[in-house]
């Protein structure tokens, strides 16, 4: 199983705006020189995260994103669904009339790790590094 790119920058962009002081804004310039990243592609990930509610945009010279949501309360899933989407890992492709034993066990394992990627908060980590 593996993660886009995306999803590796959206976590780290949001742990390194959560190691910014309350209220204080980053220009997506800055942001991306942070992560070796082109501002563009950033932008796209910013994206998803502000549509997903994690963060905001101020527009103006002054302006950039900023956390929107309770800083306690990001977990890696949020950030995940926000660029990911929310769909199932593993969808049986074989037509089964009782249902696909193999999809549930699938279901299982990844519901398993769901709760765990929920109860994993973003800001343990901001703290540890700021």
């Amino acid at each position: 199983m593996k993660y886009s790119k995306a999803t590796n920058y959206a976590l780290h962009t949001m742990v390194y705006l959560l190691t910014l002081p309350r209220g204080n804004t980053i220009g997506v310039q800055n942001l991306a020189e942070t992560q070796n990243l082109s501002p563009t592609y950033l932008s796209k990930i910013l994206t998803k995260l502000a549509k997903g509610g994690l963060i905001e945009s101020t527009p103006g010279v002054k302006g950039g994103y900023k956390v929107s949501k309770p800083r306690s309360e990001i977990s890696f899933l949020d950030v995940i669904k926000a660029v990911e989407g929310d769909s199932n890992l593993f969808n049986c492709s074989m037509d089964h009339n009782e249902g696909c034993m193999i999809e549930s066990v699938m279901t299982e394992a990844e519901e398993n790790m769901k709760d765990t990627l929920d109860h994993k908060f973003l800001i343990d980590i901001a703290n540890e590094m700021g």
